[in-house]
């Protein structure tokens, strides 16, 4: 049980700024050697192609509204016996390599499942696969668990302004992303920057067979 005047959140924050240096190091480590791993491809890369490598630390209130909604009504049990702990979360430290056009995706994570041999876990919607996500431990700790994503930098993009717009603790926008005309707008998105790429790709290919 939290100790009186002393919440669970307030527990969880002090753990948070303990393990933020050890979740800088993987970030750190993760980034440098997918970067490394890839030269191979990013040195190779038609002038209209891209592979962008981002790396990115989750901030403190991210990571305790996500362990919180993994609980049964979303919130935190004060009588749970065992201590909650930041350490279960497998996005602490993350990169996402963006690449187009698409067909770039498949050649990235194959290169990048030789080296890490990590535990998959794709985004998918519909039963369509949006991304592809492996988490693992690196050299970097045995604490702190790792993980990247290989997408479309078009969708990667579209996620960003997403997210920023509606994924804020702000009470204004609770329910605007699970609304179902919002989320039917989300996959009308997806679909047509899926459908710009591929027809992108079948008009480039012609005109190299031409």
């Amino acid at each position: 049980m939290a100790s009186a005047g002393r919440t669970i959140e307030d527990r969880l924050r002090e753990e948070y700024f303990d393990l933020l240096p050890e979740i800088r190091r993987v970030t750190d480590q993760l980034e440098t050697e997918i970067r490394y791993r890839l030269l191979g491809i990013s040195g190779n890369l038609g002038g209209h192609e891209r592979l962008v490598v981002a790396s990115r630390v989750k901030d403190c209130e991210s990571a305790l509204r996500k362990l919180r909604d993994f609980q049964e009504g979303s919130i935190f049990d004060v009588e749970r016996p065992e201590p909650y702990t930041l350490t279960t979360l497998n996005d602490l430290a993350g990169v996402r390599i963006l690449v187009f056009p698409r067909r770039r995706i498949e050649e990235v994570d194959r290169e990048l499942r030789t080296a890490f041999r990590w535990e998959a876990d794709p985004i998918k919607e519909d039963d369509e696969v949006l991304a592809l996500k492996y988490r693992g431990y690196s050299p970097a700790s045995g604490k702190i668990k790792g993980e990247y994503q290989v997408m479309s930098i078009l969708a990667g993009l579209f996620w960003e302004v997403e997210h920023s717009a509606m994924y804020k603790p702000d009470v204004r926008l609770k329910g605007v992303a699970r609304h179902p005309a919002m989320v039917q707008r989300r996959t009308d998105v997806m679909q047509a920057l899926k459908a710009f790429e591929e027809q992108f790709e079948a008009l480039l290919q012609g005109s190299q067979d031409a």
